[in-house]
């Protein structure tokens, strides 16, 4: 009895250990707001339960051609991307940028499981709002947001035209092995990701897919891209470039730009 006592002790630890306290090392919030120097912008919030998610929309200053959801990486809050995302509002493009839980303005603690929930939520009620509705739609994740923006992807092939991948990361299992290689064996085992961009990425089949990343990326390994790459089905591209984690847009601009312009063409 008191064997079986202790088995039992034992797997309920391992499953709160590995379902419920490994959240927490994926996410880096930040509160401190960076200045929005974008003068077109666009503020909202959105109620979730019993927090509150804040997006911000780049309007660039002619009718857009395309809206584009962009997903942020696991440190500050989308006013930290800023530099990045105003370099699409420049050439033309409304961009949509989500704050995950606890990031920024928007409130709460985040969690795979919330994100994509939040995700979910925000996506289909900004489809409908007056001035992204009728534009073409593109998602963009970097680093983390390759995660949620692959899931959503997946979900919403028939609605939107492409899906961007910067810094991807192949799942929430394969970084955490990377990270803490010590107990590669048993994350592998035992770590089980609730969605990966390498599984989502497979269904994906109905629109175009650009994927971006640095062998000198000390982040995310570039074979983790690849990874995402290679289990994608055509149309795909692939820019390899030179430079650190999520500096795509700084080295390779007008390529990338370019692959963009033919997702909607």
């Amino acid at each position: 009895m008191k064997t079986k006592l202790l088995l039992f002790v034992l797997c309920v630890i391992q499953i709160v250990f590995v379902h419920a306290q490994m959240d927490d090392k994926f996410y880096f919030p930040t509160k401190d707001l960076k200045q929005i120097e974008w003068e077109n912008h666009e503020e909202l919030m959105f109620n979730t339960g019993t927090d509150t998610i804040s997006v911000l929309i780049l309007k660039p200053k002619k009718t857009p051609k395309a809206t584009i959801f962009y997903f942020h990486g696991a440190g500050g809050n989308i006013t930290y991307y800023l530099p990045l995302t105003q370099i699409l509002a420049e050439n033309n493009f409304q961009v949509v940028m989500v704050d995950f839980r606890g990031y920024g303005k928007s409130t709460g603690i985040p969690t795979h499981k919330n994100i994509a929930k939040d995700g979910e939520l925000l996506f289909e009620t900004l489809l409908k709002k007056e001035g992204i509705k009728d534009t073409p739609k593109i998602i963009y994740g970097i680093s983390i947001g390759t995660q949620i923006a692959t899931l959503l992807a997946k979900n919403h092939q028939d609605k939107i035209e492409g899906l961007v991948l910067e810094g991807a990361m192949a799942s929430f299992t394969d970084i955490a092995m990377y990270y803490v290689p010590e107990y590669k064996d048993y994350l592998e085992k035992n770590y089980i990701s609730p969605y990966a961009a390498k599984e989502d990425i497979k269904s994906i089949d109905k629109i175009s897919k650009l994927f971006m990343h640095s062998k000198e990326d000390k982040d995310v390994p570039f074979i983790q891209g690849e990874t995402v790459y290679n289990n994608a089905s055509e149309p795909k591209e692939f820019i390899e470039f030179k430079g650190a984690h999520l500096h795509a847009l700084k080295h390779e601009r007008e390529q990338i730009l370019q692959k963009i312009n033919e997702m909607i063409e």
